[in-house]
């Protein structure tokens, strides 16, 4: 018995969240496994009526979860920064969710703005560390509001943070058992002392894996050659900041963010995956986002969960849908209902 926290969150949070459970239902149904579903009302609503974040007591429910499910977080009328550092990154640090895993990979079907690249082309694994950085929240503000603030923010890096997260990368690429190359993305020419623990460290890891082929590029190279040669890479790692970044753009070359799912993943504890789209409040309630990046967040989530078959059935139906019936992932313009890509993704499960 699996036991799922359900965060429905902000926006559209809820309307692709129930999409994913509707699917969830359906592969528990036919691969015959259970789970049991525990719903936390956290998010911009919530914070607006009660003024609470994330409370501890619900913190403490959620180490004792088997995996968290999210929607999204995100609320017009809250200030940046309360609910996404509050929420979403608490999370992640408090549940050591060392890893963020975000797979960029092009199906058959989907449209990529990259002239002449096809899904031969786009199949590669971001690997970002998720707990330190300059997420970690370290500085502060001198003088505010004057002609004379100041304003520091500073990135925190350490051996364990740097060498978990590569170890993690090239355990991965291991098992993807693919291209066989981790690249390592930084900026040892500017970032000097930053990635120069990086480089070292990955150089070091890298000696125990002797299968698996290195390279580095600049974040600024990376996001180039991610346009023109995405069939460069395999996975690759890099730290908060620039994972954050290289992979937004990974989810525009795999057709948008209604299909980018991610992981934050701490192998030895709970774990939570997500859509990468976000809460879309201009679209709330209208059924017209798509689901598509919340189902393979489920997806992802009973891969990890251990349950390979059901995962599988759930990408084999995401990958038909896309190839057969949704042609364009953009909101309003799919063609069908939201619910109406869950209810294909369902059908597809079944006739499986």
């Amino acid at each position: 018995m699996f036991k799922i926290a359900v965060i429905p969150g902000d926006g559209t949070g809820p309307e692709v969240v129930a999409e994913g459970l509707k699917v969830l239902k359906a592969v528990s149904e036919k691969f015959d496994f259970n789970y049991q579903l525990i719903h936390y009302e956290l998010g911009g609503e919530h914070y607006l009526k009660t003024g609470e974040i994330l409370p501890d007591s619900v913190l403490e429910a959620l180490k004792k979860m088997d995996v968290i499910y999210l929607g999204a977080i995100g609320h017009p009328e809250v200030k940046p920064g309360i609910l996404e550092k509050g929420i979403l990154l608490r999370t992640r640090f408090e549940l050591d969710q060392y890893i963020n895993l975000r797979p960029v990979r092009l199906y058959p079907g989907v449209d990529t703005p990259l002239k002449d690249k096809g899904p031969e082309d786009i199949d590669f694994v971001v690997i970002r560390e998720n707990t330190e950085g300059a997420y970690l929240g370290a500085g502060g503000v001198h003088k505010k509001g004057t002609p004379d603030e100041v304003a520091i923010q500073e990135a925190i890096h350490t051996r364990k943070g740097v060498e978990r997260c590569l170890r993690y990368a090239f355990e991965y690429c291991r098992k993807r058992n693919k291209k066989k190359k981790v690249t390592l993305c930084g900026k040892t020419n500017v970032l000097t002392y930053a990635f120069d623990l990086w480089e070292r460290t990955f150089k070091e890891v890298a000696k125990e894996f002797d299968d698996i082929e290195t390279d580095y590029a600049h974040v600024d190279a990376i996001c180039m050659w991610m346009v023109k040669n995405p069939e460069w890479f395999d996975v690759i790692v890099t730290d908060n900041m620039f994972g954050d970044i290289i992979t937004d753009l990974g989810a525009m070359i795999q057709g948008g963010l209604g299909i980018a799912a991610g992981g934050n993943i701490n192998p030895k504890g709970v774990s939570m995956f997500e859509p990468m789209g976000g809460s879309a409040p201009k679209y709330t309630g209208q059924g017209v986002v798509s689901p598509l990046a919340a189902i393979g967040a489920c997806q992802m989530m009973l891969d990890h969960l251990g349950q390979a078959e059901a995962a599988k059935a759930i990408e084999s139906a995401i990958m038909k849908v896309v190839k057969n019936d949704v042609k364009n992932l953009s909101a309003g313009k799919m063609g069908y209902r939201t619910s109406q890509v869950g209810d294909l993704v369902v059908k597809y499960i079944q006739n499986s």
